[in-house]
């Protein structure tokens, strides 16, 4: 058995106290207010503070000097802070979505460039990634933004949307076309730094779920960005690189969607289960069979971990695990829809109110089935790998 170690269960417990006073309170208030938490908001000072949990998943290496990833602590901690609240977990200073990318696409020099603003603790910080587009959601190949080649520059042109935290960001990633008769082939990843002429919020939508964290549409018009800021340097595209270091980054983030979806799932069960004990007679027949749906919901929630921790474990030691991320991120959406509509079903008038959090809960978990591929986009990708399905150009 594989144990984790001290700083791990250190950062988890430090996520559990920050949970309790804040994160939960946090998604609360943000999902009355339907408004994310502001900019300036104290607990992001505290997460990224010099000793704050942000700047030790995103800092110096022991000793080393250079940056710090340890997939397996982010992906546990990530899932501990979606316990107590999913858009918060999501609004956390950092890199965010853009930093798969960063791991997957840039260059050694990009990655010091871009992510070395994260260990300036003077205020918080957030990055970005945008794929999708008004009519480029799941399937990816039919992005739209244009990148056009100006001496030493490229130039953007195009819109993105449902882009987290990209109001708020110090960079974007921005994944665009050079030519869409190349399909996958076209693809191309830039960093749009905050104050590029040409880049333009549109607005913050306004969602059904997950309110905690901002999620902005923007425009990008004759954007200018200098030769050095596309990812991975002109030598990394060539075949399908393009498209491949975009799926390496979804073989990255569907994980983490799936770790997400574990900690909210967990929130339910455990509402549920303390509703049971507190309020079901003991050894009744109606407790019975509470606590067994219940033990089969956390049967599923621990498997759907240990595939998440697999896709991780896969990609940390250099193999494909395109298959893995997708069986994690088409497997976990029913386990935590059942958990949030036991948990409901088990409190049942007590479980809508506004004031408790189940109800919002259920709105929340949509976005699982949702964000990063949908459930018929997972079945594509594996039926791919599986059985070498048919690939479009």
């Amino acid at each position: 058995m594989i144990e984790l170690d001290r700083r791990t269960r250190e950062m988890i417990e430090e996520v559990r106290e920050l949970g309790r006073l804040h994160i939960r309170q946090m998604g609360l208030d943000a999902d009355q207010s339907a408004m994310p938490p502001p900019v300036d908001h104290e607990f992001y000072y505290i997460c990224a503070r010099q000793d704050g949990l942000v700047s030790r998943m995103v800092g110096a290496d022991e000793g080393s000097g250079a940056l710090d990833w340890k997939p397996f602590r982010n992906f546990l901690v990530g899932e501990e802070a979606a316990y107590w609240d999913r858009g918060v977990a999501l609004s956390l200073p950092g890199p965010g979505l853009g930093g798969p990318a960063m791991r997957s696409t840039a260059t050694p020099e990009q990655r010091q460039r871009f992510l070395e603003v994260f260990t300036d603790h003077s205020k918080p910080r957030w990055g970005a990634m945008a794929m999708t587009e008004p009519g480029a959601g799941s399937d990816v190949a039919r992005i739209a933004t244009r990148a056009r080649k100006d001496g030493d520059e490229w130039v953007l042109t195009g819109q993105k949307m449902f882009c987290s935290n990209s109001a708020r960001a110090e960079w974007v990633v921005v994944w665009a076309t050079v030519d869409p008769s190349l399909g996958r082939e076209g693809h191309r990843a830039f960093v749009v730094e905050r104050g590029m002429p040409g880049f333009e919020i549109l607005k913050i939508e306004h969602k059904m779920g997950s309110r905690g964290y901002e999620t902005a549409s923007f425009t990008l018009d004759d954007v200018r960005v200098p030769a050095e800021n596309l990812l991975g340097g002109e030598e990394f595209y060539q075949s399908r690189a393009g498209f491949k270091a975009s799926m390496a980054t979804f073989n990255m983030t569907r994980p983490l969607h799936t770790a997400h979806g574990v900690g909210m799932g967990r929130a339910a069960h455990d509402f549920a289960l303390d509703f049971v004990k507190a309020e079901y007679p003991k050894h009744s027949r109606r407790r019975q069979l509470a606590m067994e749906r219940l033990a089969r919901i956390r049967r599923g929630l621990h498997t759907a971990r240990l595939m998440y921790l697999n896709a991780v474990w896969l990609a940390k030691t250099g193999k494909s695990n395109a298959l893995e991320a997708s069986y994690a991120k088409m497997y976990s959406p029913p386990i935590i829809l059942e958990a949030v509509t036991a948990a409901l079903e088990i409190l049942g008038e007590a479980g809508v109110r506004n004031d408790k959090m189940l109800e919002k809960l259920y709105r929340d978990v949509k976005i699982l089935d949702i964000g990063e591929g949908t459930q018929q986009v997972q079945r594509v990708v594996v039926a791919r790998q599986l059985f070498d399905f048919p690939r479009d150009k």
